[in-house]
């Protein structure tokens, strides 16, 4: 989420909206989007409809919690960020969906655990139209 933060500018020049989505409510939301000083708005879906729609199911352990999730905790915490053991569920998978103006899917990544998120480049090149590698359009 930080490489998106940092690379706002660009994506509002771009015309790339973007929503965030949580299934966790209320003050769990808002201090998520406090603390990492979110400047998307977002989406609440207590029930899971849209990640069960977009395959976004539960994660296993081994993925959620292996050596790539541990070197981005270990990132975050050199960079002076205070980790806080998590509250919410944390099997549930996340992923990111870039939906096109007609309503055209162009990128749908479920990530298998917290470390696996496609980079912001990546992103960024569909949306210039270019083809990513690894990306189906």
């Amino acid at each position: 989420m930080s490489q998106l933060r940092q690379r706002a500018d660009e994506l509002e020049r771009l015309g790339v909206d973007v929503l965030v989505v949580s299934f966790e409510a209320g003050p769990m939301v808002l201090a998520y989007a406090r603390t990492t000083g979110l400047p998307f708005p977002i989406l609440v879906d207590k029930e899971r409809a849209l990640y069960r729609a977009y395959g976004m199911l539960l994660g296993h352990k081994r993925d959620l919690w292996g050596p790539a999730s541990v070197l981005v905790y270990l990132r975050l915490m050199l960079r002076g960020r205070r980790l806080r053991l998590p509250t919410g569920d944390t099997t549930q998978l996340g992923g990111d969906v870039l939906i096109d103006p007609a309503g055209v899917v162009r990128v749908h990544h479920v990530g298998s655990g917290p470390a696996d998120r496609p980079a912001i480049d990546e992103l960024l090149d569909v949306v210039r139209g270019g083809r990513a590698a690894g990306f189906r359009p």
